[in-house]
């Protein structure tokens, strides 16, 4: 098969969109199929050489064994809604010039957000008669709506007909929860076309290693009990809570709290941590990729949390990855969400609710105090992620939906 992706991240980004399509895509191509992405240039949070993406609109490359299209997108302010919403409509109106242009694909795979490259999706189906399957990530515009940060009635009016119109055309749609499912058909999806396929982790990448490694070494951190948080650090993340508990917690002086990654909310935590004098709080900017399974092995612990007002049955795909490293993770989230029965159903760490400083404190104590319980939960969540949530999984069920989509095509069409 020629598959195409799109996706709005790519590396050099970092973070999990960018690595979630590049994995898949790496893993199909060894199946023998032909992998073409679009993209924009690297702008979120990139590392490494990016002397040659500089001043060019257009460019194709070959990333490692896959074909790659980038194109240069308006840059505009992230944390203004407006702008968000513009930059979000560009990408499918930028993207459709090279996804016309690529030999032609046999199918489709889109990442969403943005949801208007559902829009490119549609354009691929009507004028290169491809199906395109819709992989929703964040529930837009549910997930800003949540928030606060979508308001305006025309706009919310505007982003839910876009995302009825994108369910309706597209071939398939895949998330990552029975959540995320239920959204997506009452938003209009017929449920036959829904399928959850949980989000997947590259546990050869990700492997359990020694907590006294160099990352834990060149801090100077061989003897503390470190909690990370390792991410973006935006508005849907809950911080706040971390920093509160760390103030509750500045008595035990081998406790150390190591918030790593980079976001629109960084820089105010950090005036924040320091008008509370917390000396137990390191931040670091993002790190390159291959250092991150590190971060996770030198903790003792990993956080993943989100603020009350995120009710969207989001899994954070840092739940998946601590999982791998095996570490044990304290999730301070939607109580309701699906995050909460992953964590239980691999009994891999400890559920809280959301913006509960005392309740996170307290959690870490307990884990902090019994080294055997860390251990176990730490063991427990590499069997799971092992055994349900692998990157050749993922591709066996990928590759499975695809052929079936194509094999019903067929049936209607002769072309293919």
């Amino acid at each position: 098969m020629r598959i195409l992706l799109l996706t709005a991240y790519f590396p050099p980004d970092t973070g999990s969109a960018a690595h979630l399509f590049y994995e898949l895509g790496g893993a199909l191509a060894q199946r023998g199929h032909e992998i073409w992405v679009v993209t924009s240039f690297p702008s979120y949070h990139a590392q490494g050489d990016l002397s040659r993406y500089r001043r060019k609109f257009r460019l194709k490359e070959r990333f490692d064994n896959l074909f790659v299209a980038r194109v240069a997108l308006p840059k505009l302010p992230r944390h203004i809604p407006l702008a968000r919403g513009i930059w979000q409509i560009s990408c499918a109106s930028f993207f459709a010039i090279p996804s016309l242009r690529i030999p032609q694909p046999d199918i489709v795979l889109i990442y969403s957000p943005p949801l208007p490259l559902g829009l490119t999706g549609w354009v691929l189906k009507k004028l290169r008669r491809v199906p395109f399957v819709l992989n929703v990530q964040d529930l837009f515009p549910q997930s800003v709506i949540d928030l606060g940060i979508l308001r305006n009635r025309i706009l919310i009016r505007f982003f839910e007909e876009m995302e009825r119109f994108v369910y309706r055309e597209a071939a398939h749609i895949t998330v990552h929860s029975p959540g995320n499912r239920d959204h997506v058909i009452r938003k209009g999806a017929l449920p036959p076309k829904v399928t959850v396929m949980h989000n997947w982790v590259d546990t050869e990448f990700l492997q359990p290693g020694p907590k006294n490694n160099s990352f834990r070494q060149e801090l100077g951190l061989e003897s503390k009990f470190i909690v990370s948080f390792a991410g973006v650090i935006g508005y849907s993340q809950d911080l706040d809570i971390v920093l509160e508990a760390a103030r509750m917690l500045t008595g035990y002086q081998d406790i150390v709290f190591l918030i790593v990654g980079d976001g629109v909310e960084k820089a105010r935590l950090q005036k924040k941590a320091q008008a509370m004098t917390l000396s137990n709080v390191v931040f670091l900017p993002m790190q390159p990729r291959h250092r991150y399974p590190q971060i996770i092995q030198a903790s003792d612990l990993s956080l993943a949390t989100l603020h009350a007002e995120v009710q969207t049955p989001v899994v954070p795909s840092k739940i998946l990855s601590i999982m791998a490293v095996g570490r044990p993770v304290i999730a301070a989230l939607n109580m309701t969400g699906d995050a909460p029965k992953l964590i239980e159903e691999a009994r891999c760490g400890l559920v809280l609710p959301p913006e509960d400083a005392e309740s996170l404190a307290a959690a870490i104590l307990k884990l902090y105090n019994d080294h055997d319980l860390c251990k176990r939960m730490g063991e427990n969540g590499r069997d799971y992620a092992e055994r349900e949530l692998s990157l050749r999984g993922a591709a066996d069920r990928y590759e499975e939906l695809f052929s079936r989509i194509l094999k019903r095509k067929r049936g209607i069409d002769g072309s293919i």
